[in-house]
């Protein structure tokens, strides 16, 4: 099964540039934890909760002026969405990420996979136990 077949197709994305106040904001509304950043139609990054939390606010720094770009995680994870769902997993496994960006071969964001995609439309528990596995194996945080 290819990951094209299990994705969330139109995956936002947020610019470098906005706010990590506007970025939470785009979280909330749209009950995420993560959204790509996207410098016009390239993936140049990821920024999550987390890394708003633990690289602006507890820095001491204001979301209200830090840009995104000052938090987010730039070296991106990704698949491509004609690779094998068990390849993806194997990638979160040993990046211990829970999503992954989709990207097509012209490296331009197509969806986003998140374990539990694998999980509800894979239908693979073996595959899906194997990857939480090593996701929850305690790691160095990376930037």
């Amino acid at each position: 099964m290819q990951v094209s077949e299990v994705m969330t197709r139109r995956a936002e994305c947020t610019g470098p540039e906005v706010t990590l106040q506007q970025a939470a904001e785009r979280m909330r509304a749209l009950d995420v934890g993560s959204l790509p950043v996207c410098d016009k139609d390239r993936l140049v990054g990821m920024v999550t909760d987390r890394d708003i939390t633990l690289r602006c606010v507890a820095e001491g720094h204001d979301p209200r002026t830090d840009c995104v770009r000052d938090a987010m995680t730039a070296a991106v994870f990704y698949c491509f969405e004609d690779e094998d769902v068990a390849e993806a997993a194997q990638r979160m496994r040993i990046k211990q990420v829970r999503r992954l960006p989709v990207l097509n071969r012209e490296k331009r964001l197509t969806g986003i996979v998140s374990l539990g995609d694998l999980a509800v439309e894979a239908g693979n528990e073996q595959l899906v136990g194997e990857a939480l596995e090593g996701i929850s194996e305690p790691s160095s945080p990376q930037r």
